[in-house]
């Protein structure tokens, strides 16, 4: 598969499903979390309160990364990895163009200061359970 056809699985996929983990370094442990995440091309952002954890993990050390996919559907489920870095923003269009109603039962509103946005750079991809095509490396 070339790495166009690569770049457009792996955004259909990014596409479909938007839920799955981000894992953040706590005292030089893995920790592991549920996210939803959107996508703007091969970038990730996720919305988090910035009295989480997870903020202060990031702030200490951006080093990310994310399992999106695998719907459960079988062992044979496609899902890409992604490490990247991550950076907090609580820029008000960004927050615009991401928010949605489901968001209310974390925040008060578009508003709330406590709502910021994980921006994920991908520092690398890697497409997985797609026959012997995969896995598959992306070239970022």
């Amino acid at each position: 598969m070339t790495q166009e056809e690569l770049k457009q699985k792996v955004l259909g996929l990014l596409d479909e499903q938007k839920v799955g983990t981000l894992a953040t370094v706590e005292q030089d442990r893995p920790h592991t979390r549920y996210m939803t995440f959107y996508h703007e091309g091969l970038t990730l952002y996720t919305p988090t309160s910035k009295k989480t954890h997870k903020t202060d993990e990031i702030e200490k050390n951006p080093h990310v990364h994310i399992l999106i996919g695998y719907s459960g559907e079988g062992f044979g489920d496609n899902y890409v990895e992604i490490a990247g870095t991550a950076t907090l923003t609580d820029d008000q269009e960004l927050i615009e163009r991401l928010w949605s109603k489901d968001m209310e039962k974390w925040f008060k509103g578009k508003d709330d200061p406590n709502l910021v946005i994980l921006k994920i750079e991908p520092t690398s991809i890697r497409y997985m359970n797609e026959g012997s095509q995969t896995p598959a490396q992306l070239t970022l």
